[in-house]
């Protein structure tokens, strides 16, 4: 249990907040490439640690990130044209580049005032189907960081954004959470549970998202990591075939500022939680593998085929009191949910839970752990950044080698870090703990 304070502290993420001021340190993905797909499109306003910008992409194919608000009249800029290189303001016809520079004052013929002056603009890169700026102080700007599913051809990754009404956190921590994947995703995850006894995994689908075992009391193992932590979440294996007893090892990264690595059998599967305020979310998610997507059956898998919840076009989910939170209660007999497909069934769970959870309120178990030291490296890191440190993986630039691992048998005297060479752990490996 943590305080209404430090409730506070972690989830409050505006320019003068301690968790704010921390976040701005990172780059940050502000949009999917897709959403800004063709040079000259329209703008896109997005929003980002509780500001509003625009982001678009210019006649040359350069990406933009601007203030959304014109810096003549403060007319906003998601009106704007996108033309000959620039972004022009509708109001008097203020002209921009991608770098703020002013091109264009058809109001004041002044070329002096424009040689002056630039519109506020922020630095942007675009890597792995998605669109990264960073917001903070200009002198204090880190290296931009690389992650595994920059590479490859494009068709082997699949990029889906969905904007939540939720606080980051809460939805953060159901990814650190082992123990509901196989209760909450069962359909997809563990049907075992309640409809298929002796269910087994089809280990030839590609998209295939299902537990290798039904357990869902997971003990965990947890350990501190330069960019927040690793845990496996360890189950009773099956034996060997010469009968060597094995546990069953199921491990996540948790990636600072808003990452994880979700383990699959067959690809990796990111998801960064990037507020847009205090309590909105643009949940990222990013399939990458070894071969090509069927992006429509993905869509089906992540539930996201569902235009009544969400589209592609504005990103938003759909889900609130109103409509139950997008729950069909006359298809419980067949999705035990009543959601359907990952997505929904994440994204609802955290909006239901209202804008902010209050955290000194919940009754804490076991299978928790990961999720109470996700909150006490973050408040750790957020201190550490008030008092002049750096926070964690800010100096870190290359995570092209972390991976998670998928449940994985391991006899009981081996080391799950041992699989997992370059996941920055601590140091030695110590064998497994006993009664694995």
């Amino acid at each position: 249990m943590i305080t209404e304070a430090d409730n506070v502290l972690l989830t409050r993420v505006g320019p003068t907040t301690p968790m704010g001021r921390m976040l701005r340190r990172y780059w940050l993905p502000v949009c999917t490439s897709r959403q800004v797909a063709q040079p000259d499109c329209a703008p896109l306003r997005t929003r980002l640690l509780g500001e509003n910008f625009v982001v678009f992409r210019d006649t040359s194919g350069r990406i933009g990130m601007l203030e959304e608000y014109c810096m003549h009249r403060r007319a906003s800029l998601a009106l704007a044209r996108v033309e000959d290189n620039g972004i022009r303001c509708l109001y008097h016809g203020w002209k921009f580049g991608v770098d703020g520079e002013i091109q264009e004052t058809p109001n004041h013929c002044d070329e002096r005032f424009r040689r002056a002056f630039r519109a506020p603009a922020f630095s942007v890169r675009e890597a792995g189907g998605l669109i990264w700026a960073y917001i903070g102080p200009k002198d204090l700007e880190p290296s931009f960081q690389t992650y595994a599913f920059f590479e490859g051809p494009e068709e082997n990754r699949l990029v889906f954004r969905l904007n939540i009404a939720a606080n980051f956190l809460q939805l953060w921590e159901g990814g650190t959470d082992s123990s509901h994947v196989g209760i909450l995703h069962c359909n997809l995850a563990n049907p075992e549970w309640k409809n298929k006894p002796g269910f087994e995994p089809d280990r030839t689908d590609y998209t295939s998202v299902a537990l290798a075992n039904g357990d869902n009391a997971p003990d965990l193992e947890i350990e501190n990591t330069p960019y927040g932590y690793q845990y496996a979440a360890r189950r009773q294996g099956k034996p060997l075939a010469d009968g060597t007893r094995t546990y069953s090892a199921r491990v996540t990264p948790v990636i600072f500022p808003t990452g994880r690595i979700i383990p699959l059998a067959q690809y990796q599967f990111f998801v960064f939680e990037v507020p847009r305020d205090d309590v909105s979310t643009s949940t990222y998610i990013l399939a990458h593998g070894p071969k090509p997507f069927d992006r429509v059956k993905m869509k089906a898998v992540l539930g996201l085929d569902n235009e009544r919840l969400w589209n592609e076009d504005d990103c938003n989910y759909r889900a609130g009191p109103d409509n139950l939170f997008g729950q069909d209660r006359s298809k419980m007999d067949v999705v035990w949910s009543g959601l359907g497909g990952l997505g929904p069934e994440d994204a609802s769970i955290g909006v239901s839970m209202g804008p902010i959870v209050e955290r000194h309120k919940e009754a804490l178990v076991a299978a928790d752990k990961a999720v109470v030291r996700l909150r006490e490296r973050l408040l750790e890191s957020v201190r550490r950044h008030e008092t002049g440190g750096t926070p964690f993986g800010l100096e870190i630039t290359d995570y092209s080698k972390v991976r998670s691992l998928a449940d994985t048998d391991i006899p009981l005297d081996g080391c799950w870090q041992d699989l997992l060479p370059h996941n920055m752990g601590p140091g030695p490996r110590r064998p497994a703990m006993a009664g694995a």
